[in-house]
């Protein structure tokens, strides 16, 4: 059956200006690291698309590495762009990445130019587009000059198959380094991806939120939830459909120690005391941040999405609640990493 957008896909959510930019962005975006491989359901991923875009999530996030394999979700993708989205090409917003190991050899990793352009004509092939709307570097690269990895990056806006560019997993020295370079090229630097939650304060830690606001470009956070921590997923013991049991590739049975568990409790108590899920909240509290543009969901089900959704709308919080969600985080200091 052919989809038909719903139109009233705007009503639902809201936007924020990325950085100081003109691109607005969704408050709250889907990224396809999750669910969009050779594992998962086709019908299933459509689904996810459809409800995402209905509800006015308008950003697709995907990287070529996501899977698995690689670059299956990127396929997937394409052939929901081919069959059902790609009419509604001029209000999406697809991004993709390259810094992570993707074929073998010598050109297939990390930061060069020869690897940056080569990964995004696959991707783009891939996904059946002339363009991407963002393309990012997936990670810092302690080998290659900058100048280096950001003139690929200029080049990819300057042949026309990327919109913007962007930077994920960087920290602030190397973010300001990059920014100088990226705008002595006139070249359209507007966002940050980055790892962040109630749990994982990295970016707090290493200079990339503070410099993000200082030099006023966007930042959209991944794992937001830690993995599905921060729901209520995980209170009662750890369901068999769940993805430590199904995947296990990024959270594992060993982080859910009684000290997180406890933690998660905790904030879930802290939800219901403000009338919201744990979900709900811990999203909420990312939004209210002020260089946060956007929160990057992932999602099995559709459901997930519009549960998800219902931050933008999360209350405002007081003083004293930032304060106990600081100490609650603080009350197991080891952190959590997870590759992306």
């Amino acid at each position: 059956m052919m989809y038909i957008a719903s139109k009233e896909r705007y009503t639902t959510m809201e936007y924020n200006r990325c950085g100081d930019s003109g691109l607005m962005l969704p408050k709250v975006s889907l990224g396809l690291w999750h669910n969009f491989g050779d594992t998962s359901k086709f019908e299933n991923m459509r689904q996810l698309c459809f409800t995402a875009f209905d509800n006015g999530i308008t950003q697709f996030d995907l990287a070529n590495n996501y899977g698995p394999e690689p670059g299956s979700a990127e396929i997937n993708f394409g052939r929901i762009l081919k069959e059902d989205l790609g009419k509604y090409r001029d209000e999406l917003i697809i991004t993709t990445k390259a810094g992570y190991e993707m074929w073998d050899g010598p050109y297939g990793n990390w930061g060069s130019r020869k690897y940056l352009l080569a990964s995004l004509d696959q991707s783009l092939k891939r996904m059946g587009l002339e363009y991407v709307d963002i393309f990012y570097h997936h990670r810092m690269d302690p080998e290659t000059p900058l100048e280096e990895t950001m003139g690929a990056l200029a080049s990819a806006v300057q042949s026309g198959k990327a919109l913007y560019v962007g930077l994920s997993n960087y920290d602030g020295k190397t973010l300001s380094q990059a920014a100088s370079i990226l705008q002595e090229m006139h070249c359209p630097f507007v966002i940050n991806q980055n790892r962040y939650s109630i749990f994982d304060r990295t970016v707090e830690k290493n200079g990339l939120k503070k410099t993000t606001g200082i030099l006023k470009k966007g930042l959209i956070t991944f794992s937001p939830l830690a993995q599905g921590q921060l729901t209520d997923r995980y209170l009662n013991g750890i369901p068999e459909d769940s993805r430590i049991r199904t995947d296990g590739r990024f959270l594992k049975e060993s982080n859910l120690t009684p000290e997180r568990l406890q933690q998660i409790r905790e904030l879930n108590d802290m939800a219901a005391g403000r009338g919201e899920k744990l979900s709900e909240m811990a999203l909420g509290w990312l939004l209210a941040q002020q260089e946060v543009t956007s929160v990057l969901i992932g999602a099995s089900r559709p459901q997930q999405i519009l549960d998800n959704i219902k931050a933008i709308h999360c209350a405002p919080f007081t003083e004293e609640e930032l304060v106990r969600i600081d100490e609650i985080a603080a009350e197991n200091t080891a952190s959590t990493s997870f590759r992306k």
